[in-house]
This record gives C-alpha cells, sequence and structure tokens, in this order.
C-alpha cells in the first residue's frame, strides 16, 4: 500500500503536473472544478482530489484542517504520515506546528483537535469560506453572497458569518439586508471584542437608504 500511495503522489504531481496556483488567494484556487481543469489549486482543493483519488484505490487518505492550510494524513500499515497537498512531499509534526505558528503567531499550540480528520462537512464548508474570500477580494460580491448564505444554512449559530455577510450585503447596496445582519450580530454576541466597531457600523448604516435592485 505504501508502494501505491507513492506512485499515486508521483503520477499526480510529476506526470499529471499538478501544483499550487500561483494566485493562491483568488476564486479559481479554490474552486474545485478549476483545479481539475488547470491542474492548479490550492491547498483544499489539491487536498480533496488527492483524497477522491486515494478513494479509487483503497488507500486512506484523510484531510487535517489547520488553521490557514490543508493537509493529510495517510495510514499505512500503522504507520502514520503527514503531507503537504500543495507538493506531495511528507510533514513533520514540528512542520506542522510551524504551519500553524506561521498563521497565529509564535505562541500557537499545536492542538490536538488539528490533528483529527475533518469530516466532509468540514472540508467543503473551509472550501466555501476560501471561495467566498477570493470573491471578495476580486469584487465578485454576489457569487460572494451566495456563498455566504450556504453556509449560514450549516452554520445558522455562528454570527461572524452574518457579520461577513453584512459586509458584502453592504458592498451590493442592500443596506437593509446589512443592518439586519449586524443586529443579528449584536444581539447574540454581545461580548465580542469587536462589538463596539459593530455598534458604530450599524448607526453608519441606519443614516443609508436601501438601494433596491
Amino acid at each position: 500500500q505504501q508502494q501505491r500511495l507513492k506512485a499515486l503522489f508521483r503520477w499526480f504531481y510529476q506526470d499529471l503536473g499538478f501544483c499550487v496556483r500561483d494566485n493562491y488567494f483568488s476564486t479559481e484556487a479554490a474552486d474545485l472544478g478549476t483545479c481539475l481543469i488547470t491542474k492548479q489549486g490550492n491547498s483544499t482543493t489539491l487536498a480533496t482530489v488527492l483524497m477522491l483519488l486515494a478513494k479509487q484505490l483503497d488507500l486512506e487518505l484523510e484531510a487535517l484542517l489547520l488553521p490557514g492550510n490543508t493537509v493529510l494524513r495517510s495510514n499505512v500499515g500503522g504507520v502514520v504520515r503527514y503531507h503537504d497537498p500543495l507538493t506531495g512531499k511528507e510533514l513533520t509534526k514540528h512542520q506542522l506546528h510551524v504551519l500553524v505558528r506561521g498563521e497565529l503567531g509564535n505562541a500557537a499550540e499545536l492542538k490536538p483537535s488539528y490533528l483529527k480528520a475533518a469530516s466532509v462537512k468540514k472540508l467543503i464548508s473551509r472550501m466555501l469560506h476560501e471561495l467566498k474570500a477570493g470573491c471578495i477580494v476580486s469584487h465578485q460580491f454576489e457569487a460572494a453572497m451566495e456563498c455566504c448564505n450556504l453556509l449560514l444554512q450549516w452554520h445558522p449559530d455562528d454570527v461572524h458569518l452574518n457579520r461577513e455577510r453584512a459586509f458584502i450585503a453592504q458592498q451590493l447596496g442592500c443596506i437593509n439586508v446589512a443592518a439586519a445582519d449586524l443586529q443579528h450580530f449584536v444581539d447574540n454576541s454581545p461580548h465580542d471584542p469587536v462589538i463596539e466597531i459593530v455598534k458604530m457600523q450599524l448607526k453608519e448604516l441606519s443614516e443609508h437608504a436601501e438601494i433596491y435592485h
């Protein structure tokens, strides 16, 4: 099985030429379909393609959702290995910790929860978050709104999604929608560190009129 896994990685990266997309935070990198067509993606899309291929070969590959990075874990004959989906190279636990510290700061710990295999729902949620971020950067606000709405269907208690949707709605000129989401955030997260900023945003929005599309 270890030889088959190595052969899969060699075929995927060397023969097929899958690699990291230069514009890493773009919608193209975060889109699974585009990743398959162009053979370029981010850590989440490349990991997902590899997991699907491994499943067809009866090989066990699992996605681990580190802060800011998705990595793969294989378990062959009881031997656990970690892999970078951007290159296929093996990662040590120390390197995993370096990735976490690079995202959260030097004081960040490698929490046991980071090393738990992601469910399909969590993996798709991360993909949607990354798609949403790419859409916002490229000012594709309608698509970003769709991503936000899908995420809120799965995670209705995540008030930070409401705050994000408020920003997107404001860019689209939907002031009442934005105000309702910010009010929801204020009502349900009164002790959040950014609550005073949100209250100021809410006050500013109340001074604007709704633009209908």
